[in-house]
């Protein structure tokens, strides 16, 4: 292959996709940089180059639209998963306004989001059924694979996958959206890029269009912000400036938590306006609706925050179908009304204590959770709160002396992203920061916040070149890995000291590791941002708040042995040290290393939250310093479980079996006070002593129901994914004493306790195995109504409904036999839990694009509405359930019914909380929690929805 002739920066934005690129020459410090104008359709048949190609896809139905007039220069070739016919950019930005429900936007919104799964197809969120779909990633990767296509066109001789390809991501992305946007560029025939934060690029920007006197404008500036509000998120980094030997130095030393609030998030505020007054208040548009309005806004907003504003813009509505123009609605938005929102809503002048408001849910709409509070001031001060410190000894460096009492704001902004085109909100963020500092704050020019990301990385690209000066991703943190011990202070050992460059491989020769192969192992991790001066290898107290707790580093080493040659219980262990270097995009990358054979070396990766659904550890501070400290009595309890289920032949007798939890809660405390690490310690006891719970029937129970509350809910702990590895042996052996009621019935209850752990195709087997007793039918084949007697019906039925990562037409079709059901009075309270638990507006831990649409659950409710809430107050929790507030218009039922069910509750005297929870949105407490999903979580670990 060919040496690169060109380094590219993309920018792949939620509103805007941008690419620049420069040639490489002998003198690529000098080299200009130039957007690349790509080819997009803007109308039928019309073809043009514009700098910014729109992160918009539409999806046409089948005839909308003559093929002939969707012709682009070159032959168009799919990402594996894309539908055949899709239109992207401008065209398809323009079509979104027109027609409902076939649009897709804000993907990268959604590559960011942890509550559905990014590899399933379920864009666009809110389109009716016959709408062909996509998922995250395939959308992302369309963008990338249409800028390839059009690169290649007008450079033939020097494709893109040839070049060095440099992509901008949010600081504030995690592992798995960093991951998940490498796999879409890989779809898109990019295999080899480079991963960028967009606030460094935008940093790289200004001082290559300042480079000359660069040394002069930062002169008095020793810490400098990057705010860039974009269409999707607000991404926000410290970047420290000193000098090094009478050079420039820059080094970023702090970035913000993800927040998805920005410019997407006004449009929305504005289409609530619009929506107000197009239906005056007493109609709701459908989600697609909306959706096609925001469009509108979105203009409108352009318009009137611009610099020489009309006093008013239109908002028109289009209608549908046929009455697509005779059917269209207009209202306008005045500049005063859309000043006092922007300013107001989202920059007020808030005083720097003032934080962001944390108790009230996250604001859905379209599925994406937005954040709760929209004042982005609130959210910069405690950014800046957050790194206190950094911030302290980054001003403190220059002479200036930052009083305790004082907040450390930083002494310039540099401003970026399409809400900061507007002057009126760059003058606001500017008196913010004024305000909080009580002097002024310099804001370094930024020319083309919509171009900036790109440009600045190809300045990136030309800094590793050597070209021009390197921001110090550098390492703001020393990393330490925690040594326990009970008989002294908590110790670490460092790992990488403060200030590693990116890619320096840091060996730790002298510290070895005995790991077993096969089996997880946990490095529990802190990172402390103060000078501790420590040392590759050195050890220190780890005695004060600096230190900060990481989500824990898990490893599971292969082996190449076969495990059948190995003898019962044998282990086969691997001696190791570890390696760690920082990555170019700032995440720790730490590696074991076979100390006999330093080419075998296996990863070790962060826990990536589970996808569906985000479970932590408490993170006040008792629980961090205290993670991982076991109760005093563990190894007793342990050494219980084992003499009741241990492989001596002495086999215990009853009475001890029949006491054990008695007996592990005298050791322990009461059961529901038990942590999660305690809990799965006693769970992994309970694994390796799996194979005898066949020693009675006794033994069997015991072993379920105990197995099932220390692995509940399958999944949000380190190696719970291994767990259920070993778990699912046990469903394929099946219960070992089926002729006893009570053991079925604690069969099933263990397998509804850890479903969460369960892949689909696992459930789909449960599903399939429980089906032919739950549907109607089988009270007709005496074979299986005996059957569903012996093996605990009711129990099938709870588990049936706690599958949440069924698929639709499965979830359909349960609960339209739990209707059946009803018809012919089978009914019981099992049936109702199930009913809500399936028809739930807000799943535990399944994704919400295969819930049940509202549509259903708009037919299902008359079916309740009929019956007593009084006399069965389960009918009304199933109601609640089915009607539970999300925010999500695609999700929740229409106002009318919403009312309806309100007024019942309230009639059948249901409790308070019931009617908050379809009255608006609301986190469920503990006690609702085990109400709705049938178990409490356990203690130290919390439910997050975002």
């Amino acid at each position: 292959m060919a040496s690169p002739r060109f380094l590219v920066g993309i920018d792949l934005g939620t509103t805007h996709t941008v690419v620049a690129y420069t040639e490489i020459t002998d003198n690529l410090e000098n080299s200009p940089t130039h957007i690349f104008d790509i080819d997009q359709l803007i109308a039928p048949g019309e073809v043009a180059r514009k700098p910014l190609l729109p992160s918009f896809r539409y999806h046409p139905a089948a005839s909308e639209i003559n093929e002939s007039e969707l012709i682009l220069p070159w032959q168009p070739a799919l990402v594996d998963g894309d539908i055949p016919l899709v239109i992207v950019g401008e065209y398809a930005r323009e079509l979104g306004a027109k027609v409902e429900g076939r649009q897709v936007v804000s993907a990268k919104s959604w590559l960011s989001h942890p509550n559905v799964d990014r590899n399933e197809a379920i864009l666009p969120w809110s389109s009716s059924q016959g709408v062909e779909k996509v998922s995250p990633v395939v959308a992302s990767a369309s963008y990338l694979n249409h800028v390839r296509q059009a690169w290649n066109y007008h450079n033939q001789d020097d494709r893109l996958e040839h070049q060095e390809v440099v992509i901008t991501v949010p600081a504030s992305f995690d592992e798995a959206a960093r991951a998940l946007t490498l796999e879409a560029a890989k779809l898109a025939g990019l295999p080899k890029v480079l991963l960028l934060e967009e606030p460094q690029a935008v940093c790289y920007d200004w001082y290559a269009q300042n480079k000359d006197n660069a040394d002069t404008l930062l002169q008095d500036i020793p810490l400098l912000m990057v705010c860039d509000v974009g269409g999707g998120t607000t991404d926000l980094s410290l970047i420290k400036v000193s000098s090094d030997q009478g050079q420039l130095q820059l080094d970023r030393i702090g970035v913000g938590d993800h927040l998805m609030l920005g410019g997407d998030n006004l449009d929305l505020a504005l289409a609530h306006q619009a929506e107000l007054r197009l239906h005056g208040g007493n109609k709701k548009l459908t989600a697609a609706g909306l959706s096609k309005l925001i469009q509108q806004t979105r203009k409108v907003k352009e318009q009137l925050l611009s610099g020489n504003a009309p006093d008013t813009a239109k908002v028109t509505l289009l209608g549908s179908g046929s009455r697509l123009i005779g059917g269209a609605k207009s209202v306008e938005l005045t500049k005063e009304e859309v000043h006092t929102i922007a300013l107001d809503g989202f920059f007020p002048l808030t005083e720097f204590s003032d934080q962001p408001n944390q108790r009230q849910a996250a604001v859905v709409e379209f599925g994406l959770p937005y954040a709760a509070d929209p004042a982005i001031s609130k959210h910069l001060a405690q950014f800046i709160e957050l790194h206190d410190e950094v911030c302290r000894d980054a001003l403190n460096q220059n002479g200036e002396t930052v009083l305790s009492n004082t907040p450390p704001i930083p002494t310039a902004v540099l401003l970026n992203g399409g809400v900061f085109n507007s002057p009126l909100l760059s003058n606001r963020a500017l008196d913010i920061f004024k305000k909080w500092k009580g002097d002024s704050v310099t804001q370094l020019v930024n020319p083309h916040p919509d171009l900036s990301v790109a440009y600045g990385a190809v300045a990136y690209a030309k800094a590793r070149h050597g070209a021009q000066l390197k921001i110090g991703g550098g390492s703001a943190r020393s990393y330490f890995l925690t040594i326990e011990d009970k008989k002294s202070a908590k110790q670490g050992l460092c790992l990488l000291p403060k200030g590693t460059d990116e890619g320096n491989d840091i060996h730790l020769e002298d510290r070895y590791f005995a790991l077993t192969l096969g089996e997880p192992v946990r490095f529990n991790l802190v990172s402390s941002t103060d000078d501790t001066h420590a040392e590759v290898g050195q050890i220190v107290d780890i005695d004060n708040d600096s230190f900060i707790s990481l989500p824990p580093f898990i490893a599971t080493l292969d082996s190449e042995t076969d495990r059948s040659l190995l003898a019962a219980n044998q282990k086969e262990r691997e001696v190791v040290t570890l390696a760690c270097q920082l990555t170019e995009v700032g995440t720790l990358q730490v590696e074991c290393v076979s100390a006999t054979d330093k080419s075998k070396r296996w990863k070790v990766e962060f826990t990536v939250r589970k996808d569906l659904a985000k479970l932590h550890r408490n993170r006040d501070k008792e629980a961090t310093q205290a993670e991982s400290i076991l109760p005093a009595r563990i190894d007793d309890a342990i050494a219980a479980i084992k003499l009741v289920y241990g492989g001596s032949a002495k086999v215990t007798d009853n009475k001890t079996l029949k006491t054990l939890q008695k007996d592990l809660e005298k050791m322990l405390g009461k059961r529901d006070s038990w942590e999660t690490p305690c809990l799965r310690e006693l769970a992994s006891a309970l694994l390796d002593s799996k194979k005898r719970r066949r020693r009675s029937d006794l033994h069997e129970r015991t072993w379920l129901k105990l197995a099932g509350f220390t692995l509940r809910p399958g999944f949000g702990y380190p190696s719970d994914e291994w767990r259920m590895e070993q778990v699912w042996q046990l469903y394929q052996q099946g219960v070992q004493f089926d002729s006893n009621v009570q053991t079925w019935s604690d069969w099933w209850t263990f397998w509804r306790r850890v479903a969460g752990g369960l892949t689909q195709e696992q459930q789909l087997v449960i599903y399939k195995d429980i089906a032919k007793y739950i549907n109607p039918s089988a009270t007709r084949n005496s074979k299986l109504n005996k059957e569903l007697q012996e093996r605990s019906y009711q129990d099938m039925v709870r588990l049936a409904a706690s599958l949440e990562h069924l698929p639709f037409e499965n979830k359909l079709q349960l609960i339209e036999w739990l209707f059946g059901r009803l018809q012919k009075n089978q009914f019981s309270q099992a049936h109702w839990w199930a009913i809500g638990r399936i028809g739930t507006r807000s799943p535990f831990y399944g994704s919400a694009h295969n819930l049940l649409t509202a549509q259903h659950i708009a037919y299902c409710l008359p079916e309740l509405m009929e019956l007593d809430w009084r006399t069965d107050p389960n009918i009304g929790f199933a109601a609640v359930m089915m009607c539970r507030m999300t925010g999500d218009r695609t999700l929740d039922i229409d106002d009318t019914a919403r009312a309806e069910v309100i007024d019942k509750l309230k009639a059948s005297k249901a409790p308070a909380s019931w009617v908050q929870m379809v009255t608006e949105v609301k986190v469920l407490t503990e006690e609702e929690t085990k109400r709705v999903f049938g178990d409490a979580l356990p203690a130290g670990l919390q439910l997050i929805k975002h």
